[in-house]
């Protein structure tokens, strides 16, 4: 199981809805700002504790995952990549033609192969990339900075040091505070520093608008459910970005309480406990995965005699929510606005 702890499938492909509905004020995406010219001072950002310094914007950029690939397009360098890698759904709508002319692999590329694209900068959507070990790592980020190679991970999803995954996540980071700041500080380092300041006032502006309808109302209990192969369940803990969605959509985690990893396994008996007002599922992973494909997993748990007591069941209040939109991610403010329609019913 990889450290994202999300089984890989091939599932057919239907209209994403939340697709449709991203950054629609911008157009698809925007010009880039125009890059510093030759010579000028280099810029320093840190990320993850680690100081991150260009002499000049990077001109040949990797992206890997959902986050990072889709904050590059709504950045407007969609013109310097030189590879992107592992998207869990389609990218959103108005990136479909960028994300198109750039080259893409369905998987992490080895690290020769990364190597051979001749990267000046790496961008991870999640902090697996640069784990010590595992099978979803291209090497750590000092190994990579030995070699010229500068490298970036989304910030709510900081280890807490190089080569380590989920289990160092610091639960301070998981916020939307830190993404607004993570893509200034991007913004800055790719000479996007002016689209970057609008893109962080639209997503506020939505977090606003989505937190202001629910304002007032009771919060649903919900758990977000990772169906696995063996018919077994793991929940979106504390430290997942979902914590952070389901609290602007006006519900809260039931399993908030879980930070030790973002992913946690718990026995049937334990969900019947919580008991749940709502289950979201976490269907998941390849660039056609939409929330249509998310019906087998709602009827996986319907359907499980084990959790026939629960409320959320009993009362069919399982819904088909997709892995990528819960992601720390600009996504976040689109997927709140979902969670809230599903939780809080006109």
């Amino acid at each position: 199981m990889s450290p994202r702890s999300v089984p890989r499938r091939i599932l057919p492909v239907a209209v994403a809805a939340a697709a449709a509905l991203v950054l629609s004020a911008c157009g698809g995406p925007p010009a880039p700002d125009a890059p510093a010219a030759g010579g000028g001072e280099p810029v320093t950002e840190v990320n993850c504790g680690i100081e991150v310094t260009v002499p000049e914007p990077p001109q040949r950029i990797y992206a890997f995952y959902q986050p990072a690939i889709e904050t590059l397009h709504a950045l407007g360098v969609s013109d310097r990549l030189v590879g992107t890698a592992y998207l869990d759904a389609p990218v959103l709508a108005e990136f479909t033609q960028a994300q198109e002319a750039v080259p893409y692999v369905p998987d992490l590329p080895t690290r020769e192969a990364l190597l051979a694209t001749e990267p000046d900068f790496v961008l991870s959507g999640y902090n697996n990339s640069f784990a010590a070990s595992g099978n979803e790592t291209v090497s750590t980020r000092a190994d990579l900075a030995e070699l010229g190679v500068r490298t970036w991970i989304n910030a709510p999803l900081c280890p807490t040091e190089d080569g380590a995954s989920d289990e160092a996540i610091d639960p301070a980071q998981v916020s939307m505070d830190t993404i607004y700041d993570d893509l200034r500080s991007l913004g800055r380092l790719l000479g996007a520093e002016e689209r970057a300041g609008e893109l962080v006032a639209d997503l506020q502006a939505r977090v606003a608008a989505v937190q202001e309808r629910v304002e007032g109302r009771p919060a649903p209990r919900v758990a977000i459910l990772l169906n696995d192969d063996d018919g077994s369940y793991r929940v979106a803990s504390g430290i997942d970005f979902g914590s952070r969605i389901l609290e602007m959509a006006g519900a809260e985690n039931v399993f908030a309480d879980l930070t030790e990893r973002r992913h946690v396994a718990v026995s049937k008996e334990e969900l019947i406990a919580r008991d749940p007002d709502v289950i979201l599922t976490s269907t998941c992973c390849d660039p056609a995965t939409v929330d249509a494909d998310g019906e087998a997993d709602v009827a996986q748990i319907l359907g499980d005699p084990a959790l026939s007591g629960s409320t959320a069941v009993r009362e069919g209040a399982v819904h088909a929510f997709l892995f990528a939109d819960r992601a720390a991610s600009l996504r976040a403010p689109y997927a709140a606005e979902r969670v809230a329609d599903l939780v809080h019913p006109e």
